[in-house]
């Protein structure tokens, strides 16, 4: 009879923050990358959702990058991981914000509010008002604050429809839609407690920078495709 190790949350925030040691130049790097995307969120609602996404889950293979980079197997280079991360990124990218325009679209026209559904593809908000008399916890609320609901929705959409291991699995494995979210359940159901905090803490984290360290808000999304990066690889890349 085999025997399952149950994994505890507190295993998989360790290793996470022990991969950031990896290599903290790339993945700083890429952080303070996603902290200028998310940006575009001022300008348009659905290219700041789409942005966002698209960061989040490009994250993992820049998390691959590094992983290949200082493992005995030899290294890739940065360029790869985009490039090979993009295409699927993209895909639920666009998914994510064809769900999200839905949802807003039926809640303008329910409340009276049709002439607001423009609004979601381009809302200039970089203006002298908004921009000035502003403290620095204060901009990066205005800056940030909706990249923070998009990670929270992302994370509920995916682990209802998918799996939490989805996304890598059909990345690094070539797994259909339905072969990834079979085996990442797999996995789930042995380790619930596990993902379940992991949830829980990531969603605690996104709140957190809604108000209080919306200047974090970049860092945990590279911290949550980190840890996405880092639980697939414990249970689908054993050495």
């Amino acid at each position: 009879m085999k025997i399952v190790r149950k994994i505890k949350f507190s295993d998989w925030l360790r290793k996470s923050l022990l991969f950031i040691r990896r290599d903290p130049w790339v993945w700083a790097g890429y952080t303070l990358f996603v902290a200028v995307i998310l940006c575009v969120g001022r300008i348009s609602y659905a290219l700041g959702i789409f942005a966002a996404v698209v960061s989040l889950f490009v994250g993992v293979g820049v998390a691959k990058y590094i992983d290949l980079k200082h493992s005995d197997t030899g290294s890739v280079g940065l360029i790869w991981a985009i490039k090979k991360s993009l295409p699927l990124a993209i895909i639920l990218g666009l998914m994510i914000v064809v769900s999200w325009f839905i949802f807003s679209a039926l809640a303008n026209i329910l409340n009276g509010q049709a002439d607001m559904i423009s609004y979601f593809f381009f809302d200039w908000q970089f203006t002298p008002e908004n921009l000035s008399r502003r403290t620095t916890r204060e901009l990066g609320i205005w800056l940030y604050g909706y990249a923070n609901i998009t990670l929270i929705f992302t994370l509920l959409m995916l682990t209802t429809f998918a799996s939490w291991y989805s996304y890598p699995l059909m990345l690094f494995k070539d797994y259909t839609w339905s072969q990834a979210k079979e085996a990442g359940n797999y996995e789930v159901v042995n380790h619930k407690p596990a993902l379940y905090k992991t949830l829980a803490f990531l969603i605690f984290e996104a709140i957190l920078c809604t108000e209080v360290t919306p200047l974090l808000t970049p860092v945990l999304y590279m911290l949550t495709s980190t840890f996405m990066f880092v639980t697939y690889k414990s249970f689908f890349e054993r050495s």
